[in-house]
């Protein structure tokens, strides 16, 4: 069996390959560097090409609240093309599974907590990510109705906040937890004595590290075969103020911290309900606080520091 992972130098995809790479799987990475998935011509003749039983689709445009905010269009656009030509491309291949790997930003701002699957499309959703969970939720729609019109076991999986090594640092496009390690780092390198941070630091979130994540996609791709997306989290939730706390400790920052309020919180609640993937007999192994000490340590190797 041979597994094409998309995205394959990212976070995810780097994630999954180390984890297939472990289990002794035939597994190839791609990346941009390999195949512009925006091109769809281009991508019908890779996959033709490859040949592989298995696609994990973990490429995708991402990032925070600025990045979001500032490019809906391309958050939206580039995310429904890659997701529809890789699936498409998939389809006409004659792929035999097809592993989608979306958001937990779906999910309405202000559903029930922990977030069950079935509250997807029961509300509206955060405005600062709006572009970017249609487009995700565009890809189970995708996946659905693939399985319904042509039988294929395909399958839609909803991490939750994700962090761990090969990560995105960039300020300029970051999600929150790899942004707060580059913020105290420049600091404590910088003898800074103030860190500025966006929002209150209210808001609560479920992290996860991507191993974990990996060893969940791998479950799932023996285990898994329905139609509905299923959730992959922590089980566990922090605030961002606490969370900030933690790594500047780690970290060794012993300045101020101050929050600017006159940025955006984003949605103010968000854990996942797990109950699904534990009875497939996942369960989390990596706790925040090591995942911390873990990624801050590879940060700071990266650095030379």
């Amino acid at each position: 069996m041979k597994i094409l992972v998309a995205g394959g130098s990212g976070l995810v995809g780097s994630a999954i390959v180390r984890e297939l790479n472990r289990q002794s799987q035939k597994v190839i990475g791609i990346s941009s560097k390999d195949i512009n998935l925006l091109d769809r011509n281009r991508t019908f003749e890779f996959i033709k090409s490859m040949s592989p039983s298995v696609i994990i689709d973990a490429a995708a445009r991402v990032g925070g609240i600025g990045g979001n905010s500032a490019y809906p269009v391309e958050f939206l656009s580039q995310n429904l093309q890659i997701q529809s030509n890789l699936m498409d491309a998939a389809h006409a291949s004659s792929v035999d599974k097809f592993v989608f790997l979306g958001s937990s930003c779906i999910y309405p701002r202000n559903c029930p907590q922990p977030i069950k699957e079935e509250y997807l499309l029961t509300g509206e959703l955060e405005e600062t990510n709006s572009a970017y969970a249609i487009a995700k939720i565009a890809g189970i729609e995708l996946v659905k109705s693939y399985r319904k019109e042509y039988g294929h076991s395909w399958i839609s999986l909803m991490p939750t906040n994700l962090y761990g090594p090969f990560d995105n640092f960039d300020l300029n496009g970051s999600h929150v937890l790899p942004a707060l390690i580059r913020k105290f780092t420049d600091a404590k390198i910088n003898n800074d004595k103030v860190v500025k941070l966006w929002g209150s630091g209210a808001p609560l979130r479920d992290f996860l590290h991507v191993d974990d994540l990996a060893r969940a996609v791998t479950i799932c791709l023996e285990r898994y075969d329905h139609e509905s997306q299923i959730n992959i989290g922590s089980g566990t939730e922090i605030s961002i103020k606490e969370l900030a706390n933690k790594i500047a400790l780690e970290v060794g920052f012993t300045g101020e911290i101050r929050w600017d309020t006159t940025h955006p919180d984003g949605t103010p609640r968000k854990i996942l309900d797990i109950e699904k993937i534990g009875l497939l007999g996942w369960r989390p192994e990596i706790t925040l606080d090591n995942g911390l000490k873990s990624t801050i340590k590879w940060y700071l190797e990266k650095l030379g520091n």
